[in-house]
């Protein structure tokens, strides 16, 4: 009985092993694997959500929109008005919400990390905050997120985030418009950011909250990976990134933007290490492009427990924005 345990321990082992072994060379023989497990804009939760219907996750001043930024693409909007508007916005169409964006209010246009929908318990959050301190709050689902229509590629996210900018544009007048972007959102706001900048409609300011510098150095760091001592680490995974077209490079971006910039970062986050977002803050503070500009690295200690996605919470937020 001992010796028929052991056989199906050890046969249990050598499977494990082989699995482990073959995964990457699949991953370098499929490229796309790689490119999904960035985004993983397959997993959609929370599960069971109408995103159609922002007041069920408790959003009563939020307006659901669909955009078409190109043929074929169609992504699904969420603007939440000034909590000062609230009572105003209650039974109101898409016509009002467009024209409240004319208000004597800033707008934020939020862009949001991988994994998940608009309607993400955390995001739901940092939109009431926000809204709160009397901002319009605008985001989205990038193509291939949630109930929007397309296939993600990084062209393609930072092509939607360009259209939501220009629409906000559009309708917002004089008002300040900020962009905001969490984890991977933040490769996609310094490369929409860039983009402004080279053709000289920057944004009043740019936030960027637990941000990597690219996505290779993320990758590498990433503590979830149980492969990055495996021999030829980069050849299997790394370059099946760079090869599905896959930068998010904002490490060379910030040298090309010229507006203030904020970077907020957990020094306990534990899917975005905490020296990648000071590495990019050390790199932006010493940039040319930012010599007439405020820039502003703020971290936020072990012990608060905000994590990767929990600095909402923080008290000194308000402060910290104003």
């Amino acid at each position: 009985r001992r010796y028929g345990l052991w056989f199906r321990l050890r046969k249990l082992i050598i499977w494990l092993l082989g699995v482990y072994v073959a995964i990457p060379f699949l991953v370098k023989l499929c490229p796309a694997i790689q490119a999904k497990l960035v985004f993983l804009n397959f997993v959609r939760v929370p599960y069971f959500i109408d995103l159609k219907r922002p007041q069920d996750q408790g959003l009563n001043h939020t307006c659901n929109y669909y955009l078409q930024p190109e043929e074929d693409v169609t992504i699904g909007v969420w603007h939440t008005v000034p909590a000062a508007l609230w009572k105003n916005a209650r039974g109101k169409d898409q016509v009002w919400f467009e024209d409240a964006l004319g208000s004597s209010h800033p707008v934020i246009l939020y862009l949001h990390g991988n994994a998940g929908t608009r309607g993400g318990d955390h995001r739901v959050e940092l939109y009431k905050v926000l809204s709160s301190l009397g901002y319009h709050v605008v985001t989205f689902d990038y193509r291939g997120w949630g109930d929007s229509i397309g296939s993600p590629s990084e062209r393609g996210m930072t092509y939607d985030a360009l259209h939501v900018f220009d629409w906000i544009k559009a309708r917002s007048g004089d008002n300040p418009v900020y962009i905001w972007g969490h984890s991977l959102g933040t490769g996609v706001a310094t490369n929409l950011v860039r983009r402004l900048c080279e053709r000289e409609t920057p944004p009043d300011a740019l936030i960027l909250e637990s941000p990597f510098t690219n996505i290779r150095e993320e990758a590498r760091s990433h503590p979830f990976s149980i492969y990055r001592y495996f021999p030829g680490f980069d050849w299997f995974f790394l370059d099946p990134i760079t090869t599905s077209g896959i930068k998010f490079a904002n490490d060379e971006n910030v040298k090309y933007i010229s507006c203030s910039l904020l970077i907020l970062h957990a020094e306990d986050d534990p899917v975005v290490p905490f020296h990648l977002g000071k590495k990019l803050y050390n790199i932006a503070a010493t940039s040319r492009s930012f010599r007439d500009y405020k820039v502003q690295f703020v971290p936020f200690h072990t012990d608060l427990g905000y994590r990767h996605k929990y600095i909402y919470r923080s008290p000194e937020l308000p402060r910290i924005l104003r």
